[in-house]
């Protein structure tokens, strides 16, 4: 018996569907490898830095990204699309992974300007580079995902900004910053500071745009209505 071609646009999107929850499942295991090879290669420094590890932004953004990978892989094998707080939450982790990973290729910049060595063992790489590109490039082309309010953009600020409150708090208690430039020690001043932290939540909102922008214009994000009418009604049609 022929299959009709709605019937078959909807197959091909569960069978679509079940590749991303794979590579989600995939993506998380890897995020976690990494994090953990990050975490005892900091201990192996016998370092301050080594034994804050989840003191910073890369380190906590990556830990909720492991979860929502979780959760996606899960909602792809039981749902047709995702559903929006999902999108929402997964972009939002998304710009704090993606600006941390721009935020410390600019401090490994620097570093080598000032003649400073920094070790980049691979899970760094991964971690600051490589996930959060493949995430994002994943998220936009997984049929059934949503587009995302433009809410996120000043959303997306919320978590550094409390992060970074709760930091200054704890540096001047513990000696220890785990970004150089939020040390108004090792920067000229609190213009520097000021600056630089204005830069970074720049760089927050810039990313929360980009992608708010892309969940809306993705070509898997067009299929989905088109792919779920087609769904709503192949349940109506008599298999010939």
């Amino acid at each position: 018996m022929a299959r009709h071609p709605r019937q078959e646009g909807v197959g091909e999107k569960v069978k679509a569907r079940t590749t991303f929850g794979v590579l989600r499942f995939a993506t998380a295991a890897v995020c976690l490898g990494a994090l953990t090879h990050r975490l005892f290669w900091g201990l192996s420094s016998q370092t301050i830095a080594g034994r804050n590890f989840f003191a910073y932004l890369t380190v906590e953004s990556n830990c909720a990204l492991v979860v929502l990978l979780i959760i996606g892989g899960i909602l792809a094998f039981r749902r047709d699309d995702d559903p929006r707080w999902f999108s929402v939450a997964l972009s939002l982790v998304l710009t704090w992974t993606t600006t941390a990973g721009l935020a410390f290729a600019l401090i490994v910049w620097q570093a080598g300007l000032r003649g400073i060595r920094v070790d980049v063992p691979w899970s760094d790489q991964l971690l600051h580079f490589w996930l959060p590109a493949f995430t994002a490039l994943a998220w936009t082309l997984t049929p059934g995902h949503r587009a995302v309010p433009w809410w996120i953009i000043p959303g997306s600020l919320v978590f550094p900004l409390v992060w970074g409150g709760v930091t200054m708090w704890r540096g001047p208690l513990i000696g220890w910053y785990p970004y150089y430039f939020l040390d108004l020690r090792q920067v000229s001043g609190i213009g520097e500071f000021l600056i630089t932290s204005a830069l970074a939540l720049a760089i927050f909102a810039l990313v929360a745009t980009v992608l708010a922008v892309i969940s809306r214009v993705s070509p898997s994000r067009k299929q989905v209505s088109q792919i779920s009418s087609w769904h709503r009604k192949a349940q109506r049609i008599p298999v010939m």
